[in-house]
């Protein structure tokens, strides 16, 4: 009996990476365009302008593999009566299954 999934359940990890990643780098642009960051002369601002930037960057692959994983309904070519081909097509398919499988953890007897 395959597990019943509901909501967000599907890729928590990537979930939690995007959201940390857009809080850390709202939070570093907003320093480095509001407070007034100088140490021994040097201005930091910019520092964290640029770091708050690639941040909500870095957060955009995990939206993209957390929206991915929670696609559902998509109906292969095998069900519309067509033959899965090619080697791209495989290797999405088992990528899609391990991502989709939860993993369960076994002690050797």
């Amino acid at each position: 009996m395959a597990p019943k999934y509901d909501g967000m359940s599907h890729c928590k990890l990537a979930l939690v990476f995007a959201v940390l990643m857009d809080l850390l780098g709202v939070i570093s642009l907003l320093l480095g365009v509001f407070a007034e960051l100088e140490f021994q002369g040097q201005d930091f601002g910019d520092l964290l302008v640029y770091t708050g930037a690639l941040l909500v960057l870095l957060s955009l692959l995990g939206w993209v593999m957390w929206y991915s994983g929670n696609i559902e309904g998509l109906t292969s070519r095998k069900e519309l009566g067509g033959t899965v081909h090619g080697a791209l097509d495989r290797l999405a398919h088992t990528l899609s299954r391990r991502i989709r499988i939860p993993r369960t953890h076994s002690s050797p007897s």
